[in-house]
């Protein structure tokens, strides 16, 4: 196997099993849970490039401060997917969850239309157009708009775009944005002490410890993405992203026991749908430059 294959389906087999974690907490809020994330991924971050002594990007920051503010919007948009998300899981929303990042894709190539004024082919049209009806099935059917999908994946495509120019890589860009977050963090978990409510605080050392643990969960995917994104082509990539929807499906529907009912699997099977046009447009095309070429 290309090891570059292995890095990519562990980063997305583990972020699709974020969940196993997340309801180990359930007993802390989840504002409480997005804090301690960026404060232990920060000093987890600062620790990895102190040991690898990688600094010179920081000279960047102080020449080009424009670079310093698309990391504060991306931090902000990474800070409210990852909120909806610990919410979400931890408010029996998993299976809705999955299909944030099943239309994910989708949603990416609608803010491109938008925002960079990128041309869609006619294929293309039609698979965001089938996902679209699939939302629109089960906003009528379920009698409400999945707002927690439509979050997920709106913020996450909304980083994605801010990320997609960014001169930095990966950990040194995770170091910015948590570096951004962490005074928040760190001033709203002071807040909670001074009211009796952090539970880092009042609670025992195992739940400390899975708090702590929140480091390592938040970055070690992360790079082992960045490994697999320098040594599989894009198109794979994209493909094997679907594993993280995926294991979140399947771990709410027969794990926790979430309701899935043929409202919602006609939904998803809308969405399903369309994600196939979408990628079987791109493989065609793929092929046709390969043949040419």
């Amino acid at each position: 196997m290309n090891p570059g294959v292995a890095y990519a389906l562990g980063a997305y087999t583990l972020w699709g099993l974020f969940p196993l974690y997340f309801k180990l907490l359930h007993a802390v809020p989840a504002m409480q849970i997005l804090a301690h994330r960026m404060v232990w991924s920060l000093l987890l971050v600062l620790g990895i490039l102190l040991v690898r002594r990688r600094w010179t990007w920081m000279r960047l920051l102080r020449e080009q401060p424009a670079v310093l503010a698309r990391f504060a919007g991306s931090a902000l948009l990474l800070a409210c997917n990852w909120g909806t998300y610990i919410w979400a899981v931890n408010h029996d929303h998993v299976v809705e969850a999955s299909l944030g990042y099943y239309i994910n894709p989708l949603m990416n190539v609608a803010l491109g239309t938008v925002l960079l004024h990128e041309r869609l082919r006619s294929a293309q049209w039609v698979a965001v157009g089938i996902a679209a009806c699939g939302v629109a099935w089960m906003t009528t059917e379920v009698g409400h708009v999945p707002w927690i999908a439509l979050s997920l994946a709106v913020t996450f495509a909304g980083y994605s775009l801010l990320r997609k120019t960014a001169p930095l890589g990966s950990l040194e860009g995770l170091a910015v944005e948590t570096a951004v977050l962490f005074p928040l963090a760190l001033a709203y978990l002071a807040w909670e002490g001074a009211h009796g409510a952090n539970v880092f605080a009042t609670g025992n050392w195992s739940l400390r410890w899975l708090l702590i643990a929140a480091g390592p969960v938040t970055t070690i995917p992360l790079l082992l993405f960045a490994a697999g994104a320098r040594r599989i082509t894009f198109s794979l990539l994209g493909i094997l992203q679907y594993l993280t929807p995926t294991v979140l499906l399947g771990l709410g529907v027969w794990l926790y026991r979430e309701p899935f009912g043929v409202d919602k699997a006609i939904g998803f099977g809308l969405v399903w749908v369309g994600i196939a046009v979408y990628m079987a447009e791109g493989l065609v095309r793929l092929r046709w430059r390969s043949v040419a070429a």
